[in-house]
């Protein structure tokens, strides 16, 4: 099974910032559109960001649009999340997910990764 791998998680004060990565060593990520998504302890998955396959083209949640960017790194074969001004809300397990449709049409059903844990508190 395809597997897709985040790093950068981690414990940050409010008003900070971390670098999530999405990797993997199996298939080349500019084949696929990127999604960032995250999950709260008692609340549903929710999506954060997409990145289009060329990387023209991105998508954000208006809860963190102007604080989060998405950005391809092709000669890495990683797709990077640059979060700053961090808030408590952010506090959530943020998960990397391939798809090769469209950012639009993506049914999210082929390769996630394990997610890794973001702490935003003082």
């Amino acid at each position: 099974q395809l597997q897709l791998v985040e790093s950068g998680g981690g414990l940050v004060e409010p008003g900070g910032s971390l670098s999530l990565s999405c990797e993997t060593s199996q298939f080349t990520l500019d084949n696929y559109v990127i999604g960032w998504f995250r999950q709260a302890p008692g609340k549903e998955r929710e999506g954060v960001s997409c990145i289009s396959k060329g990387g023209e083209t991105t998508y954000y949640n208006d809860r963190v649009k102007g604080r989060f960017t998405i950005a391809r790194d092709n000669a890495k074969n990683t797709v990077s999340l640059q979060m700053n001004s961090l808030k408590s809300e952010d506090t959530a397990v943020y998960y990397c997910a391939a798809d090769s449709t469209t950012c639009r049409t993506a049914g999210w059903r082929g390769s996630w990764g394990q997610g890794t844990q973001v702490t935003v508190s003082s």
